[in-house]
């Protein structure tokens, strides 16, 4: 069997030479290659039918961590910490998303790509966890500790299709974000929490493999748990090849 090709959403950014390149950090692909897929990077501003070649040509999708998702896909409130917006990005993950849904891809979110899942989906975030989440403990780890560093736990909702995965009841993760859920989406069930109740893990019920967390497994791949994260995402992938 072959192994399952995996489109890795990305972003755009600059070398030290001001040169533009496709931004991805190498930790995604190595977590789905160590797993048995095989990744393929998807432009950001890929449209119409070569980025339908490429979709069609995919066993699962990979929705990876970035900046931040534009205010106006959620009526998000404005805040000076509101970065790195990308709307090429966010039109292109939306419409994978959107097809993925439909045609029962697999799909997995890190991140970022938790809160497209949420938002192309009909939820809301907040702005910045900080200024927004009464009583909210620190989400942002970067800088000034390891991208691995261990901020949290995560309890894990029974009965999900997560809490199967993992086969814990709580995990410990790193934290590297600024924003997060305010309201869940329509159709969406919530599969973990944060001490201070951020919802950081979520999936999509009577879907073949929906799954979103936010955090980076990526940088926690000695964890026995994240290993059976990114394996049952491949077997899925596998499994729909």
């Amino acid at each position: 069997m072959t192994n399952p090709v995996i489109g890795v959403t990305t972003s755009y950014g600059k070398n030290k030479h001001g040169n533009p390149t496709i931004y991805l950090l190498r930790a995604y692909v190595e977590a789905l290659i160590e797993s048995g897929g095989a990744p393929v990077l998807i432009p950001s501003d890929l449209t119409g039918a070569g980025l339908q070649a490429i979709y069609d040509r995919l066993d699962g999708l990979l929705f990876t961590g970035g900046g931040d998702i534009a205010l106006e896909y959620f009526q998000g409130e404005p805040n000076s910490h509101v970065d790195e917006v990308e709307l090429d990005r966010d039109r292109t993950e939306f419409g994978l998303l959107q097809a993925s849904i439909s045609s029962g891809k697999p799909f997995l979110g890190i991140c970022r790509g938790l809160q497209v899942i949420n938002v192309g989906m009909g939820g809301t975030l907040y702005s910045h966890i900080h200024d927004q989440l009464p009583g909210a403990i620190e989400h942002d780890f970067s800088p000034g500790h390891p991208r691995s560093y261990l901020a949290h736990s995560v309890v894990l909702e029974p009965a999900t299709r997560l809490a199967g995965i993992l086969g814990e009841n709580a995990v410990s993760v790193n934290s590297l974000h600024h924003q997060g859920v305010k309201e869940m989406a329509p159709g969406l069930k919530a599969a973990g929490f944060a001490p201070d109740g951020l919802l950081e893990a979520l999936e999509l019920p009577d879907h073949p493999y929906g799954l979103a967390v936010q955090w980076h497994p990526e940088w926690l791949r000695d964890q026995v748990a994240t290993q059976r994260l990114f394996r049952s995402f491949i077997e899925a992938a596998g499994n729909r090849k």
